[in-house]
């Protein structure tokens, strides 16, 4: 089951491939996040640099992917043509705490009108759109 509409663009890795891990294990259902090989600092979103140590020596790790609200917003306006009459909805920034506290935004599954509590917990949800050129998976969360 699909938590968003037909007609928004495909995620896909970027041209340089310094994300394709990511969605490269999002196909597997797991969740991968950048750690530095010399000093073992997690970071989000992909760079080619670390943001502590300035090392060029990046690897991907496998988290859990458990973690708690960190913020979280309703939006009710469309930020996409495809999204007309599909308002309201819930995104989130999950902090993970395997991974350093690091921090990814998502979507919340769910009612759009639920409580949202600030430190509740979440968990990833895969969700593969297979039948997409080319297929890909996208991570949302939903309450545990």
């Amino acid at each position: 089951m699909s938590y968003l509409p037909s007609g928004l663009p495909i995620p896909v890795p970027e041209n340089d491939g310094l994300d394709k891990p990511y969605w490269d294990a999002t196909r597997k259902g797991e969740l991968m996040v950048q750690r530095c090989k010399a000093c073992g600092t997690f970071q989000w979103g992909p760079e080619w640099i670390c943001h502590k140590c300035l090392s060029f020596d990046m690897g991907w790790h496998k988290v859990s992917g458990k973690g708690r609200i960190y913020s979280w917003e309703r939006p009710w306006h469309p930020v996409h043509p495809a999204l007309k009459g599909h308002g309201p909805y819930v995104v989130v920034l999950v902090e993970l705490p395997d991974a350093g506290n690091v921090r990814m935004l998502g979507n919340l599954l769910g009612d759009p009108h639920q409580e949202v509590k600030i430190g509740a917990a979440v968990e990833a949800v895969f969700e593969p759109h297979d039948d997409a050129k080319p297929p890909f998976t996208l991570v949302q969360w939903k309450v545990t």
